[in-house]
């Protein structure tokens, strides 16, 4: 299991499918906040279902497609983060992550964010790192801002929440550029 530190509290930790039922319950916790921006809630109705999205984000770190982390505060999971759409011949991937409502607004997120950058630009030697946000996300944008991500544009209409399509913001950091 890949484990990174964040700082003394926190540590992001491969999800395992040991986690799935805690996982299951942090986002039944927070399913009306989570549902807001991030549609897949509506499709994780059950434990067993926190499973799959565990042992597929396994299959695909096995296959270095993707990799997803729990974010560990004082021991305790709050969070997800994750690198997917790895594309090897352009050394990029895109970078997602949520928390829930009772650790919002403590900074959790942004230095989970800045460990994993730092991981996959040191350890895994990409170029660059994206972040994709709902146009009307602005918790998720501040975080990116905060890094030194570069605005690269907003795709129209590039997804759909709830029936609704919805302008997508295209945040991108380079390797050359990273500071931390």
């Amino acid at each position: 299991m890949l484990e990174l530190t964040v700082n003394n509290t926190t540590s992001l930790r491969q999800l395992q499918a040991e986690h799935a039922p805690t996982l299951f319950l942090l986002i039944n916790s927070s399913r009306k906040s989570l549902r807001r921006f991030l549609p897949w809630v509506d499709y994780n109705t059950t434990e067993e279902h926190s499973l799959r999205f565990i042992e597929l984000m396994l299959r695909k770190a096995d296959e270095q497609e993707a990799v997803a982390f729990g974010i560990w505060h004082k021991d305790e999971l709050c969070g997800v983060i994750d690198l997917h759409g790895w594309d090897h011949a352009l050394q990029k991937a895109e970078i997602g992550y949520w928390i829930v409502e009772t650790h919002q607004g403590k900074g959790l997120v942004t230095d989970s964010c800045k460990a994993l950058v730092g991981y996959a630009f040191s350890a895994m030697r990409l170029n660059k790192v994206e972040v994709r946000f709902a146009l009307q996300n602005e918790k998720s944008a501040q975080i990116p801002i905060k890094l030194g991500f570069s605005k690269e544009g907003v795709l129209r209409q590039s997804a759909k929440l709830h029936g609704q399509y919805v302008d997508t913001v295209v945040m991108g950091m380079l390797r050359k550029d990273w500071k931390y």
